[in-house]
């Protein structure tokens, strides 16, 4: 048994088991009430909700510029490549196609949520002044 602070495991092990036990006794609730009233006051489910669904839908949304749109907008490309569209200015070699795809994504994206927090604030509507 390895010693750990003057506890060897096993009375580590039943020491931390019977504090986890006492905090579900119904005279130590507290913390569970403060923890749970910390959740809702705060807002801690809806927010992890919300941003599980963000990248979900940032990934759909992609697939969506990938596969979708890109592929029309590739037949204006020269040599088809979207991805890998440059404009060379002397020197200077602009990579302008995975750009324009990151660009489409955002503007898809911002609009998303522009609609989502349109819907869910219309009650919530702030007069201008």
């Amino acid at each position: 048994m390895q010693r750990i602070n003057g506890l060897n495991s096993d009375n580590f092990i039943i020491i931390f088991i019977s504090y986890d036990i006492s905090l579900f006794e119904e005279g130590n609730m507290g913390l569970l009430s403060e923890f749970k009233d910390f959740l809702y006051e705060y807002k801690v489910i809806p927010l992890a909700i919300a941003f599980i669904m963000g990248i979900a839908s940032t990934a759909l949304i992609k697939s969506l510029v990938d596969n979708i749109v890109m592929p029309i907008i590739t037949l204006f490309v020269p040599g088809g490549a979207w991805k890998t569209a440059t404009l060379e200015i002397g020197p200077i070699v602009l990579g302008w196609g995975a750009f324009l795809g990151e660009l489409i994504n955002f503007v898809i994206i911002a609009f998303v949520v522009f609609m989502i927090a349109k819907m869910v604030l219309k009650e919530e509507k702030v007069e201008k002044k």
